[in-house]
């Protein structure tokens, strides 16, 4: 192995998520929810050269694969990452996280008064504003969230 290689073993079933932009690898493994506790393998690697980026993170789940749901969240947090679906060791699916226009029930609006955070239990949406710079707008009250305020149903 040359020395700048990175030392990561394969997994045989689950998701590669790779290209997160360098440093954001632990906001998406709070958004996805995987923190290891349901006995999973977890490889996390958070700054390592790219030859695309000056950095990158990669996040390696074994056991799991993400729904619609997830993809959404992870390309709002990090928009040029690649999700690889693994099986008996191989590549069986490989795509790249794209925002949708909307984006619906994943994120919570950050204004208490909107009427997506009341007793109705009205599902949220948020249609995306500006897909560079991350900003989503909610459908119900108009209130214009960067993806540092977002919060996660």
């Amino acid at each position: 192995m040359e020395h700048s290689e990175l030392a990561v073993r394969r997994i045989r079933e689950g998701t590669v998520i790779d290209h997160i932009d360098g440093g954001r690898g632990l906001q998406v493994l709070s958004a996805l929810g995987i923190d290891g506790g349901d006995g999973s393998q977890v490889t996390v690697a958070l700054n390592v050269p790219s030859g695309k980026f000056s950095k990158k993170d990669i996040i390696k789940v074994e056991g799991r694969f993400l729904r619609d749901d997830d993809t959404n969240k992870l390309a709002v947090i990090a928009p040029r990452a690649t999700i690889n679906m693994i099986r008996d060791y191989r590549l069986v699916e490989k795509r790249r996280a794209s925002l949708p226009d909307r984006i619906g029930r994943i994120f919570r609006c950050a204004n208490p008064g909107c009427i997506t955070n009341s007793r109705e239990r009205i599902e949220s949406v948020m249609e995306v504003v500006d897909r560079e710079g991350r900003i989503l707008r909610c459908r119900y009250c108009s209130r214009t969230l960067d993806i540092d305020r977002l919060r996660y149903n």
